[in-house]
């Protein structure tokens, strides 16, 4: 196609950023930008965590996506490959299947939280989630291509302004679907085996041991970004299209 402007949202792998890049190439292409995510990162070492901090992932995914920003980055430095990078964190708003706060994408724990039942936090519910609304993330990538000349080379989180811990993402989906909070806790041994479900377990586990708090201070000054939703913005309108698409329901 001889495209000038490439944004890559299915590339997962090393091996297909390399045959990108080597396809692109001879082409006139002006800027590439790499869909990566913040599972680049692995345990946060202080917060807020920057784009260039030392990433350690903690499975192939994320693995898969650092290897692929850092590929970038070199044939940038190398060859003058002009390509960006962007992380967003957990993709929500209307019509996706979001996080919950108990860090999976099991929708059941909002029916509970919707009839006023109990749940059960792991730990003290303080891991933190850093949901991120569709339409901020698309702002991230056309940023990036109105600023070009800031944005090639680098790098740039796709998240909100704040993110949630658990126990206030789950207090606050108990007052906007009309119920008291009915919260408690249990050690994540006894939270695993009161779970069960071994795929909501482990998804649990990635997001949670990750936590983090992401900023968004380089996208504001290199590209000019601005969210425009709140985490609470943007988790509420997600779980507003749950009650229009049937998914949860409130008698």
């Amino acid at each position: 196609m001889d495209a000038d402007i490439v944004i890559d949202l299915i590339n997962f792998t090393l091996e297909d950023t390399k045959n990108m890049v080597e396809a692109l190439q001879a082409t006139r292409l002006t800027h590439y930008l790499f869909c990566s995510s913040i599972w680049a990162h692995g345990r946060a070492r202080s917060l807020p965590v920057t784009e260039d901090c030392v990433k350690e992932p903690l499975d192939e995914y994320g693995l898969e996506k650092l290897n692929c920003e850092q590929y970038l980055q070199e044939q940038y430095r190398l060859k003058g490959f002009p390509a960006t990078t962007i992380m967003p964190g957990q993709i929500s708003g209307p019509g996706w299947n979001i996080i919950s706060p108990l860090g999976n994408v099991n929708p059941d724990t909002f029916q509970r939280i919707a009839n006023g039942e109990e749940i059960f936090l792991p730990n003290f519910g303080m891991e933190t989630l850093h949901h991120v609304h569709a339409d901020d993330v698309a702002q991230v990538f056309m940023n990036a291509i109105t600023h070009r000349n800031q944005a090639i080379g680098e790098s740039f989180h796709a998240v909100a302004d704040e993110s949630m811990t658990l126990f206030g993402f789950a207090t606050a989906m108990y007052r906007f679907l009309g119920q008291e909070p009915n919260i408690k806790f249990l050690p994540w041994e006894k939270w695993c085996e009161h779970v069960k479900k071994e795929e909501d377990i482990s998804s649990s586990y990635y997001h949670l041991a990750r936590s983090g708090h992401f900023s968004m201070e380089k996208a504001k000054r290199l590209i000019d970004f601005r969210p425009r939703h709140t985490t609470l913005e943007t988790v509420e309108e997600s779980v507003k299209s749950y009650l229009e698409r049937n998914i949860i329901k409130i008698d």
